[in-house]
C-alpha cells in the first residue's frame, strides 16, 4: 500500500469527481500526490486562489498492485517526455472535445502552470515539440502526480 496525498482548502471526507475542475494535467478528475509537502503546497494554494478555508491534506491509501493489474485502466509516464507533454496539452485544451481519455487513472510529471501559454507558442509554430517538453517541465523539479478520473479508481482509495 502507498500513502497518497490531497492538499485542499477542506478536508476530503469522500473523493468524488463532482467538485473536480476540468482542463487539468489529466483531465478532470481527483488528484494525489505520494510526497505529502507538495500536497501542503497545493492546500495553500488553494487557500490563497479562493481566499476560502484552511490548507488541509488528506491521506489515503492505495493498494499501487493495481496499477499494473487489469481490473483498473492505467496510463503511467514515468517521465516527462514527447508524449505526456501532448497528452497534458489534449487535457488543457479548452477548445477540444472533453474528456479526451477513459483511463481510471493517470500517473505522471506535474505541468509547469503556464500550459495554455506553451500550447498556444507550440500550435503557432513558436516552439518545436522537444522545446515544449522542456517549457512545461515544473519549475519547482520533477514531482508526480495520480489522477483518479472514474468512480471505479476512487472506489480503491482508502482515506486515513
Amino acid at each position: 500500500m502507498i500513502r497518497l496525498y490531497h492538499g485542499s482548502n477542506v478536508r476530503i471526507e469522500v473523493p468524488d469527481l463532482i467538485h473536480s475542475k476540468p482542463f487539468k494535467d489529466f483531465g478532470k478528475g481527483f488528484y494525489l500526490s505520494p510526497d505529502e509537502q507538495q500536497a501542503w503546497d497545493m492546500a495553500f494554494q488553494k487557500v490563497n486562489q479562493t481566499k476560502d478555508g484552511k490548507a488541509e491534506v488528506t491521506e489515503f491509501l492505495f493498494d499501487e498492485t493495481l496499477m499494473n493489474s487489469d481490473e483498473l485502466k492505467v496510463l503511467s509516464y514515468p517521465d516527462y517526455c514527447e508524449e505526456w507533454a501532448l497528452f497534458v496539452l489534449a487535457n488543457r485544451d479548452s477548445g477540444r472535445e472533453h474528456p479526451t481519455h477513459d483511463y481510471d487513472i493517470v500517473y505522471g510529471p506535474i505541468a509547469d502552470d503556464g500550459v495554455a501559454y506553451q500550447l498556444r507558442r507550440y500550435e503557432g509554430g513558436v516552439i518545436s515539440l522537444p522545446r515544449l517538453v522542456e517549457e512545461l517541465k515544473y519549475s519547482k523539479g520533477i514531482t508526480f502526480q495520480y489522477f483518479f478520473g472514474t468512480e471505479r479508481a476512487l472506489q480503491h482509495l482508502k482515506r486515513l
